[in-house]
């Protein structure tokens, strides 16, 4: 069945949609974007990720294009109009269409598309067996608080991975592991859940935030501090968490086992909580 997407206040079929060559970001990825999860039909976290939308509108001096009512009510348009029932709505902002300038333009327009994709998440294979994942240099920019569409370097860092017969690539700046291809990452040591604290250099995730909150509510202990990857060697057991993956255990990093090598406890009883608490908060 061909797709229902979302262009600039339109829903057309996907190989009608167009936008133009002097977008900005296609020029310049002079954008950024959301992804939500959708389970049994419903939005997960969608006013979280209407916030860190904001944020970042705000870090890129662009004007935030459509409010969160109006936002939601397109997300479960597409979310119907595509019988999604497990899988994702994918958001993007761009500065909008102008001629080619370093520069920012006035006056113009924000370009606004979004579409869904159908996948399979609360059951996942990769949860069930654990991911492997290799260390590569962070050379990314500066600002990776902000959640920009210049992906290039995760994608190759993805790649590295693959390659490398690993799922995905944990990256390093000054020693210190800062997060995944396109996830944040954990370890667990004596019972303590740790992962990097809020700054430039990681996304603020949506599931980070909601992940930390129930372990605080379980009484489990969270200490946010930068940690190396001797230290996830030497981890009782790591895992991630993303929007699409929610918490997805990792037993293997550099070709070495974590832990005991096999999903551990700590992530599996997280993500059983993830999934039960976002059902009650669904929209």
């Amino acid at each position: 069945m061909t797709r229902i997407v979302y262009v600039n206040g339109e829903y057309v079929r996907e190989e009608e949609a167009k936008i133009s060559i002097f977008d900005r970001g296609f020029l310049f990825a002079d954008g950024v974007y959301e992804v939500t999860s959708v389970i049994g039909g419903k939005l997960i976290d969608f006013e979280g990720h209407f916030m860190r939308l904001t944020r970042s509108l705000s870090e890129l001096q662009m004007a935030n294009p459509i409010t969160s009512e109006d936002l939601l009510k397109v997300h479960r348009v597409l979310v119907q109009k595509n019988s999604v029932l497990e899988g994702l709505v994918y958001l993007q902002v761009t500065r909008g269409v102008a001629d080619r300038d370093f520069a920012f333009p006035d006056n113009i327009s924000p370009t606004v598309v979004m579409f869904t994709q159908e996948k399979s998440m609360s059951e996942s294979p990769l949860a069930q067996r654990g991911m492997k994942v290799i260390s590569i240099d962070d050379q990314r920019w500066g600002r990776c608080d902000i959640k920009t569409v210049q992906l290039l370097y995760p994608c190759m860092g993805k790649m590295m991975a693959l390659a490398s017969g690993a799922d995905d690539a944990w990256m390093v700046h000054e020693g210190k592991v800062t997060e995944g291809t396109s996830n944040n990452a954990y370890i667990v040591k004596n019972g303590t859940i740790i992962t990097r604290e809020l700054g430039n250099e990681i996304l603020g995730g949506i599931t980070r935030s909601a992940i930390l909150r129930y372990a605080n509510l379980a009484h489990m202990k969270v200490d946010e501090r930068a940690f190396t990857v001797e230290e996830v060697k030497s981890a009782d057991e790591a895992f991630i968490t993303s929007a699409t993956l929610f918490t997805t255990p990792v037993v293997e990093i550099d070709g070495q086992k974590i832990g005991t090598g096999i999903p551990g406890q700590v992530s599996k009883q997280l993500r059983k909580i993830y999934i039960e608490e976002s059902l009650k908060t669904a929209i």
